[in-house]
């Protein structure tokens, strides 16, 4: 069979991977905001830029120090992480107990900062990534062509979304840090470090966003504004799923990345506004999100 609903299989199968590759993006990123906004309490709209740092924290190691990419894999995040550390402990600490308002419009803000600075370094014109020579090629499935890279991406962004969803449900761990937002005093009264836990937080979901950076500086032009690119499909990602949903963000996320590769099959017109219309209905019916919980 060379054809499936009257499109060449190759065609439906390559935009069906394309959409798989966007869903991992979009469960790592947010992943992310989900563990921020339901931990924290604070809408992370700095996310984008984050990500935007972890794709040239990659780039500038390689191209000033030589760093190579699986290095860069594990330094980038934690260099950035560090960052949204420094961030959390200056500025965001004073605004947990405020409006979500308050937050947003500090992230904005500091979003624009970011990639205000590195559009004047480096200008918006795309800077190329190598893939790293392991995973260049690719293996001809019979039915169309994988490529190694893409398959990676996909393979380490489940990885780590499934981890993070294991030790956030299911751990200790994830047990102190579901009742720092619950009950931060009574935790607090047993010994417990909560602002330590909560800047570790929200220094891993900034980890995150740096982490599907460096994934994407392969596959995609490294620019100052790819994460401005991004960042609002990933909010109605989040939306959809659940605000706060650590499994809504993952499984919504894939979902959707999926739809929108179907839809460019299919109806290619509605591919850019697809996950809007599906936000749009999910918020009429289900305003928690699909995996949120009513109040």
């Amino acid at each position: 069979m060379t054809h499936l609903f009257g499109i060449p299989i190759q065609a439906f199968l390559g935009q069906l991977l394309l959409g798989l590759i966007n869903g991992a993006f979009y469960a790592v990123l947010s992943l992310g905001l989900a563990i921020i906004f339901g931990l924290l309490n604070i809408i992370n709209f700095t996310h984008g830029a984050q990500y935007m740092l972890g794709a040239f924290a990659a780039w500038m190691g390689l191209s000033y120090l030589g760093v190579n990419y699986w290095v860069a894999l594990f330094l980038a995040p934690l260099a950035v992480g560090a960052i949204g550390v420094l961030m959390e402990r200056t500025l965001l600490r004073h605004l947990y107990h405020l409006d979500h308002l308050y937050g947003l419009l500090l992230t904005f803000g500091l979003a624009l900062v970011l990639e205000g600075l590195f559009r004047q370094m480096y200008g918006i014109s795309g800077l190329s990534y190598p893939v790293p020579k392991i995973l260049q090629g690719g293996t001809n499935l019979g039915f169309m062509y994988l490529p190694h890279y893409r398959a990676w991406v996909v393979v380490a962004s489940l990885t780590v979304c499934f981890a993070t969803w294991y030790v956030v449900e299911r751990t200790k761990l994830g047990a102190y840090l579901r009742a720092g937002t619950e009950r931060p005093e009574l935790l607090q009264a047993f010994g417990v470090n909560v602002p330590l836990l909560i800047t570790i937080t929200y220094g891993y979901g900034v980890a995150l966003a740096a982490f599907a950076g460096v994934l994407a500086a392969p596959i995609y032009q490294v620019t100052p504004i790819m994460g401005s690119n991004l960042i609002i499909v990933v909010f109605a990602v989040v939306v959809i799923g659940g605000l706060g949903s650590i499994l809504g963000s993952i499984v919504t996320g894939i979902g959707l990345g999926l739809v929108e590769g179907l839809t460019k099959v299919f109806y290619p017109e509605a591919s850019s506004i697809v996950v809007f219309v599906i936000m749009a209905i999910v918020l009429i019916i289900r305003p928690a999100g699909l995996f949120g919980r009513e109040k």
